[in-house]
């Protein structure tokens, strides 16, 4: 079986990224949140270590949404009945979501509190 070529496979990439995008309430708040750190971060001057964390952050909590999500429409796919695993495997995948966000929301909070106290 021939590999397709590279970017045909970024191409898909991208459309799952817009698809989620489109259909996912979840994804377009972190999204929102991350504009908006962009925003404060370019406003407060945050330093080039800052931006790598935030940068990190965004990456981590935007992957696992994906991730969610795949595995959300994989699971929808399996069955239509419910099933002990297959809401462990959604509760789960949406627990990694939350603890990332809840992650990042500290690390944000430690960054850009200092930050907006020294304007005050």
């Amino acid at each position: 079986m021939k590999k397709q070529p590279l970017y045909k496979s970024f191409g898909h990439a991208f459309q799952g990224i817009f698809a989620t995008v489109r259909k996912e309430r979840n994804i377009k708040i972190h999204l929102t949140v991350m504009a908006l750190v962009i925003i404060a971060g370019a406003l407060l001057g945050l330093s080039v270590t800052e931006w790598c964390i935030c940068t990190l952050l965004f990456g981590l909590v935007i992957s696992l949404e994906l991730v969610n999500t795949a595995v959300e429409a994989a699971v929808d796919l399996a069955t239509d009945k419910w099933h002990p695993l297959a809401k462990l495997a959604k509760d789960a995948t949406a627990g990694a979501v939350l603890v990332s966000a809840m992650a990042a929301a500290v690390i944000g909070f430690i960054i850009f509190i200092p930050k907006l106290a020294a304007l005050f």
